[in-house]
């Protein structure tokens, strides 16, 4: 077989018993990898808890990893999200992914729980599962540094043990499978820890149709400012976001009570870069390097982070951003999430945490004792509880990230039919809205963006089942990626058959949650945004969502995707129509 192995490693944690089996060719083609061929494989599971042993814990990665595609070596994690109770995915890159790929392995399928921590061990001939009591309760590096000999680590901090339930799983070079606590359901299996190892190689079916595709790509990426330019992420990594969305007045400031931070210079990324003296960093072979560290090697945070635990906080100080990103990624907890939960929190109290304050909060979020304990379940489950639910700048409990709707309506759309929860990833329109790319749209318009999200949503569905990354859709575009596809599988793809296939997979999404109780009600952003203005400057005012426009493009939405105007399915025979 050409490019996919064709094999699922299942590993019953309860039994100890672990076994290979043959993926159907047909599945294959239909979904690809990563995102898509977990999803395909959540049927039988998504109506389970999420905390139930049965629930599984997927590791998939895509065709093109194992080969030199650009920006293959990732994976996707998926199960059903504690923090969100929707069906979750999330990808990351590093040599994990090329490392379970080069053991043979298509998808590593965990399910049960042991009655003691341990760690598996899997290779291209074995699969061991070994104890790991020594090990519970060590942060990420303890736990890295002791397993490296094994190979690639995945592991989980106090987080994920303590079941903070936006707990990361975190990859040994640093990448982390953040959001939605992925950490937390590996940690409810006793699992401290997966390790890979193998030799195998991935085989690609035409060398020659390859490296024609490979090179185009790579002349479109070095074509594109937004990777390669002079202030391109390559450059300066994502913070480079920073000085853009405050001209913008986009910068959630003050738990998005305000959309502009006078000192979010202080954390720029020409600022991290001068003061920290960044260096390039990414994932395993790709060109972009799109991460940064430190001169000492540590990573740097990202643009998220830095704005969420800034502007968000109310906090200018560098060294205290740098020094949250860090503790998250020791502690394995999503920053998003945690800063968010924090700044929802500092709102309710009526003041937001000091940079002396945040370390100690963090450490008693990851081992949920005092405030930590309340701030440990996310903004939502919080604000609730403090008699406050509308402070919780979440959308179906996922804490919106740094783009304030109020400056983006395609985003204030894509946040709320995003299957897995408020996140610009699905179909990120600052790309057009913003950036520009491919074609500018007008960013406070409603006027076409259901159309347009839908097609993007298909399109990322497509992009996180090969696994690629989305970066690299700043320079190239599906024509070229099915082109390498092709290359490598033998299999005739198109742009077309990718976001057929993308729609597949968005639809099984929006079943899973629907028939697990999700309604256009969950579609739906918080209040503050519809009957609030956020910051002007610059010629810009930043006027409140007319929520009538919203609700029309959403009923548009609805009726691109043949669901109903309660955003469900009237078909309930869907799944057994698909492959």
């Amino acid at each position: 077989m050409h490019g996919w192995s064709g094999t699922i490693l299942n590993v019953d944690l309860t039994t100890g018993t672990s076994c290979r089996e043959e993926i159907p060719r047909r599945m294959l083609e239909e979904y690809l990898g990563g995102r898509g061929l977990g999803v395909r494989l959540m049927r039988d599971y998504y109506h389970l808890d999420p905390f139930d042993p049965a629930m599984p814990l997927i590791f998939a990665v895509g065709p093109l990893c194992g080969t030199p595609s650009p920006t293959s070596a990732r994976l996707s994690v998926v199960s059903r999200s504690p923090l969100t109770g929707t069906i979750y995915d999330c990808s990351a890159g590093g040599r994990f992914a090329w490392r379970l790929k080069a053991a043979g392995i298509d998808l590593l399928f965990i399910t049960g729980r042991r009655i003691t921590p341990v760690t598996l061990s899997v290779t291209a001939d074995a699969v061991e599962i070994l104890p790991a009591g020594s090990l519970w309760g060590a942060d990420i590096p303890t736990t890295v540094a002791a397993l490296t000999g094994r190979g690639s680590v995945a592991a989980i901090g106090p987080a994920g043990e303590n079941g903070v339930l936006f707990a990361n799983i975190m990859m040994g070079e640093g990448n982390s499978v953040g959001r939605g606590g992925m950490g937390a359901v590996m940690g409810c299996k006793n699992l401290k820890a997966v390790t890979v190892s193998g030799d195998r190689k991935t085989v690609i079916a035409d060398a020659k149709l390859f490296e024609s595709a490979r090179q185009d790509i790579m002349r479109l990426f070095k074509a594109s400012p937004v990777i390669f330019g002079p202030l391109g992420i390559s450059e300066f990594g994502t913070p480079v976001l920073v000085d853009l969305m405050a001209q913008r007045r986009m910068a959630p400031t003050e738990n998005f009570s305000k959309t502009f931070f006078e000192h979010s210079a202080n954390y720029s990324g020409p600022t991290i870069k001068d003061v920290c003296g960044a260096k390039k960093d990414g994932c395993y072979g790709c060109p972009i390097q799109c991460k940064k560290s430190s001169k000492k090697g540590k990573a740097l945070p990202e643009y998220e982070t830095v704005s969420h635990f800034g502007a968000l906080n109310n906090i200018d100080a560098l060294h205290t951003i740098i020094r949250a990103n860090d503790l998250c990624n020791e502690l394995g907890m999503d920053t998003i999430t945690a800063a968010a939960t924090l700044s929802a929190w500092g709102e309710i109290r009526g003041a937001y945490p000091t940079a002396g304050e945040i370390p100690c909060l963090l450490n008693d979020m990851a081992f949920r004792r005092g405030d930590g304990e309340l701030l440990s379940l996310g903004s939502r489950r919080l604000a609730a509880t403090l008699g406050h639910p509308e402070l919780s700048m979440s959308v179906k409990s996922l804490e919106l990230p740094a783009y304030d709707p109020r400056g983006a309506y395609g985003m204030a759309l894509a946040y709320c039919t995003s299957n897995r929860g408020g996140c610009h990833l699905r179909a990120y329109p600052i790309s057009h809205e913003i950036l520009r790319k491919p074609v500018p749209t007008d960013r406070f318009s409603f006027s076409g963006k259901a159309r347009i999200i839908s097609i993007a949503e298909d399109t990322n569905a497509a992009v996180d089942s090969l696994v690629a990354c989305k970066f690299a859709f700043f320079g190239a575009s599906l024509e070229e990626y099915a082109e390498l596809l092709t290359a490598v599988t033998g299999v005739e793809y198109t742009p077309q058959r990718l976001k057929e296939i993308g729609q597949r997979i968005i639809l099984t999404e929006r079943f899973y949650n629907c028939a697990n109780g999700f309604t256009r009600a969950d579609d739906m952003l918080p209040e503050r945004f519809f009957g609030e203005s956020g910051s002007s400057g610059d010629g810009i005012d930043i006027h409140p969502i007319d929520r009538t426009r919203f609700e029309e493009e959403l009923d548009k939405y609805y009726r691109i995707r043949g669901l109903n105007v309660n955003g469900c399915f009237d078909d309930q025979n869907f799944l057994e129509k698909q492959p």
